[in-house]
């Protein structure tokens, strides 16, 4: 079953609206699928109602609440990839933390007594944002951007932390992942992935930026990873 629903704000400022896939029966735990900078679109619904088969219960929640309400973008139009560029412009992270910690509050309300989140882009600098300063049980970032400005965080990360890392990603540079590697590769909690030859949104559900051997590849490991940490 799906629905969209309304999360109380971690700071009680608004409610922030969520896509919700639920599972039949009781949850095995709870997925927060933490969206791109294109919104709550079809790919990132339908990346939640995976989880919801598999037997976990997963929300997305609308990141951009604040200021673009509701909005779903599509990567492959060239006005609404500028679109969401701007968006990105005006967003700020560190309530993007709130939002998740309000979205890990509401899916231990509904019964789920562990919780991972899933990020792409935007969404896999949040995933690595929450592991560093939430109780998330598990955290996956998928091409994460500007992680590698944030590795001071790195020793506050206590929970299990793995990221997707394409190798030519056009939007995190070969520096950026190598200092992503020197700070990351020895730390108990972290497991990054490398996938050569391939770039940011590989893993998308459609469209031109997906490469299906990548995506179904990455995806296994999240799958295996999540279900170790999160049982």
């Amino acid at each position: 079953m799906t629905e969209t629903v309304q999360i109380a704000s971690f700071k009680d400022d608004g409610v922030i609206p969520a896509y919700v896939a639920r599972p039949d029966g009781a949850p095995v735990a709870g997925i927060i699928v933490i969206p791109e900078i294109f919104g709550v679109n079809a790919g990132i619904r339908q990346k939640c109602d995976k989880w919801a088969a598999a037997g976990y219960l997963a929300v997305a929640p609308d990141i951009f609440w604040r200021f673009a309400p509701g909005v779903e973008l599509d990567p492959d139009v060239p006005e609404q990839l500028q679109e969401a560029f701007g968006y990105f412009q005006q967003y700020d992270p560190a309530l993007g933390v709130y939002d998740i910690e309000a979205a890990i509050r509401w899916l231990r309300s509904q019964g789920a007594a562990k919780v991972g989140c899933a990020g792409y882009c935007l969404g896999g600098r949040l995933a690595y944002m929450a592991a560093a300063r939430t109780d998330v049980d598990a955290s996956v970032g998928y091409y994460g951007v500007m992680i590698d400005q944030m590795l001071d965080e790195a020793h506050h990360i206590a929970k299990p932390l793995m990221l997707h890392i394409p190798v030519a990603d056009h939007f995190v540079t070969a520096d950026a992942q190598a200092a992503i590697h020197a700070a990351l590769d020895d730390h108990p909690r972290v497991t990054l992935h490398d996938y050569p030859g391939l770039d940011h949104g590989f893993a998308s559900e459609t469209g031109d930026r997906r490469d299906a051997a990548g995506a179904e590849l990455a995806d296994s490991r999240t799958v295996a990873f999540l279900k170790e940490h999160l049982a």
